[in-house]
């Protein structure tokens, strides 16, 4: 089965990528840049991606999209959280997205993440991808 992953080069998207080759799956890494990562930060993530048994990777630089779309909204409507925290982890919804658009252009047969129980991001993720994929 061919899966592609968001990728970030930390330890639990780097161990996702091993273990799914193990089980024999084709893992495609998707590193979708929203605005934390300099140009020499993506290319470590891609050979990080390649060195762990990616068959491929993408880098896509969204930080324009990711201003445009959602942080100027979220400052003009002084959007936050539990009345003091701005939304600022609306960018999974713009990473679940590309994911799902190299899934599809991949016609990989599933797509994944490595986010873990902590915070809310697993949550972000899979009902992003459950309603594009």
């Amino acid at each position: 089965m061919k899966i592609v992953l968001a990728f970030s080069g930390g330890l639990d998207t780097s161990f996702a990528v091993v273990s799914f080759k193990k089980k024999g799956h084709e893992v495609v890494t998707v590193a979708v840049n929203t605005g934390g990562f300099s140009e020499k930060e993506m290319e470590k993530i891609k050979k990080r991606a390649l060195d762990l048994g990616a068959i491929k990777h993408y880098g896509i630089d969204c930080q324009k999209e990711f201003f445009e779309t959602l942080i100027s909204k979220i400052v003009q409507a002084n959007a936050v959280y539990d009345g003091k925290y701005p939304l600022l982890c609306a960018d999974r919804y713009i990473i679940a997205e590309k994911v799902v658009e190299i899934a599809k252009k991949e016609k990989a047969q599933a797509v994944a993440h490595g986010s873990t129980a902590m915070g809310n991001d697993q949550i972000r993720f899979d009902s992003a991808f459950g309603s594009l994929a």
